[in-house]
């Protein structure tokens, strides 16, 4: 080998390990480590805060216990109703619900209802005729219930195609038909259950027919969550949720202020208005007349007031203007037993003096003809025995409770002996006796079902009874004998004894047809075969004079001028009742709540939530 091949060898081999090395000690490059997947994003539930300042006793729309804003609104949402009032308050066929409802024969009287074949309970039972049936059977037969006229002149409920369609008879024409079987409840539920008419009613409603359902009750929170009814056939709902809350007015003001509640409806007072004015104009109010006229309902069938002149002097001891003052300042004064001040053609029927308005001397005058005698100290007694009478509020009614003792002072300071009493408000207005329950500021009583907090309806699930549960028993099933005697002014009364309320505050619900509200309030039907003891009111008031024209009132399509003055003529001389005035909610919303949910009054009937289904989220 030649000298250059030698030096061209090594050099060509000098530079192979040149490169060699190069790759040796040069790091090798590691792949990237993948990267880790971005969560899920999970979708926050769209929801409207609605402030309200009760939760009240119950959610059966159609108990006096239970008449509350808040069962009307879930009323409203949840239960299915055949006809439902429209933005002016006509009454107009819910197709979801039924497809068709007419009068199908006049001999007898019947209307036929065809059920929509979709429509079913969120616990998958179907709404079907059975539902009719217990509506029916409850509403004639148990005490304390609302506008149950109607029912009372049905004598059958018949199935047809499987339970999807639905014969009612009556026992004579009834043109206000279409006011009946609104507000059903799941029968397939409730039918069977002990107590289930009141108790398992007072934690929430356990199905749904609409497009909401009752998620939870929390009452040690103050919350009604409502959710989408994922089951509901017609159109959902658009917002995920909507939950009710119990606020006072200054925590009110806040979460409005933040951004925490979007709309409220209140009962409207100064406190409320004076919280809510630092707010200015980040909020609009506007007041709305509530679908309840609160009466005192005085006792015509038992001790003093069985006496309608002790009845008159009463009333004529009593200044109704100062206790609306006191109790309700925002209150609309009533002055008729029919028609509510907010409603068109409403007009005082009130006679001239008392009880329109407070007269001492003519209430001296009637106590004297009674045998009364008043004592150097201005103490009324009978013989030796004072004049004692017992004034009863719903535990859970916060504002009858506060109208109680100041229907209590006045009386003292005329020298009648009071006891004021609050019982649970299921027990108030179903029972012929009460435990003399002294009011208290704590937490009223709830039901098991509640006691912890949170109560959460499951679909299908039997309902368990409320402390309630014998409250269902009806009004003239005998009662435990009342304590005869009364406790003093001081209010301290005897534990367990029980007591008849002389005077029960009592809410009224109006916005209905007028002849059946009457003979609703104040009628007595006579028994029947199929019914020989009819429940009797809370007050135990019937007067066979009135009667004819109370049952023709509600037998009218058009209520005759001279029959409604006639009735209300002869209610203010008998004086089963006195009225005292309708309460009013403050509409509040902020500015976002407004433009998602159009928040406004609605009708008198199913009131602020009317429509909710349709309310979008607020958007700040």
């Amino acid at each position: 080998m030649t000298g250059w091949a030698r030096r061209t060898l090594l050099v060509v081999g000098a530079c192979l390990l040149t490169l060699l090395a190069a790759c040796t000690d040069a790091p090798v490059e590691q792949p990237a480590p993948p990267q880790p997947a971005p969560p899920p994003v999970t979708a926050r539930a769209t929801e409207v805060v609605v402030g309200v300042d009760d939760l009240g006793a119950g959610f059966n729309p159609h108990l006096l216990a239970d008449r509350s804003p808040v069962t009307q609104a879930l009323a409203t949402l949840v239960l299915p109703s055949v006809f439902r009032p429209d933005a002016e308050g006509a009454l107009q066929l819910d197709r979801t619900v039924a497809t068709s409802a007419e009068v199908t024969s006049t001999s007898p009287f019947t209307v036929s209802y065809e059920l929509n074949v979709q429509a079913s309970w969120s616990s998958n039972s179907p709404i079907a005729a059975e539902d009719f049936v217990y509506l029916w059977q409850q509403m004639r037969t148990q005490p304390g219930t609302i506008d149950a006229e109607g029912y009372r002149h049905v004598t059958d409920v018949r199935s047809r195609a499987g339970g999807k369609a639905v014969d009612v008879v009556f026992d004579e024409p009834y043109p206000q038909w279409q006011y009946l079987f609104s507000g059903l409840l799941p029968a397939q539920i409730l039918k069977d259950a002990p107590g289930s008419w009141t108790g398992a009613l007072q934690g929430g409603l356990p199905a749904s027919g609409g497009p909401f359902r009752v998620a939870a009750v929390d009452r040690a929170r103050g919350e009604v969550t409502l959710v989408r009814n994922d089951l509901y056939w017609a159109t959902p709902a658009t917002l995920d949720q909507v939950v009710l809350r119990r606020l006072g007015p200054q925590t009110l003001a806040e979460g409005l202020r933040v951004g925490d509640v979007d709309v409220a409806m209140p009962t409207s007072g100064p406190e409320v208005t004076e919280a809510l004015a630092s707010l200015g104009n980040a909020i609009t109010t506007a007041p709305a007349p509530r679908a309840t006229v609160t009466d005192l309902a005085l006792r015509s069938d038992y001790g003093p007031l069985s006496d309608v002149r002790v009845r008159q002097a009463v009333g004529a001891l009593l200044d109704r203007e100062r206790i609306r003052a006191a109790v309700a300042p925002d209150a609309l004064p009533a002055d008729a037993f029919g028609l509510a001040p907010s409603q068109p053609g409403y007009a005082a029927t009130a006679p001239a003096g008392a009880p329109a308005r407070p007269d001492p001397a003519t209430a001296e005058r009637l106590l004297t003809e009674a045998g009364y005698t008043r004592g150097a100290d201005g103490a009324w007694t009978l013989g030796n025995t004072p004049l004692s009478l017992v004034v009863a509020a719903g535990a859970e009614r916060g504002t009858d409770v506060d109208v109680a003792e100041a229907v209590a002072d006045q009386l003292r300071a005329a020298g009648i002996e009071v006891q004021v009493v609050a019982p649970p408000a299921a027990d108030l207005f179903t029972q012929r006796a009460v435990v003399a329950t002294p009011p208290t500021t704590t937490t009223p009583p709830t039901s098991p079902s509640s006691a912890s907090g949170t109560a959460t309806p499951t679909p299908g699930a039997a309902p368990t009874a409320g402390p309630s549960a014998s409250a269902t028993t009806p009004a003239t099933t005998p009662a435990t004998t009342p304590a005869t005697t009364s406790a003093p002014p001081s209010g301290t009364v005897a534990p367990n004894a029980t007591v008849r309320a002389d005077i029960l505050v009592e809410p009224r619900a109006v916005g209905g047809p007028i002849g059946p509200q009457l003979a609703s309030d104040h009628g007595c039907p006579d028994p029947t075969p199929s019914l020989p003891a009819p429940p009797a009111l809370p007050n135990g008031f019937c007067s066979a004079a009135l009667q004819p024209v109370l049952e023709s009132l509600a037998a009218a399509a058009v209520p005759d001028p001279g029959q409604l003055a006639t009735a209300e003529r002869v209610l203010w001389a008998q004086l089963p009742a006195l009225p005292l005035f309708q309460q009013v909610s403050l509409l509040v919303s902020t500015a976002p709540g407004s433009a998602a949910t159009g928040f406004g009054a609605g009708p008198l009937g199913s009131g602020p939530l009317t429509g909710a289904q349709r309310w979008s989220a607020p958007v700040s």
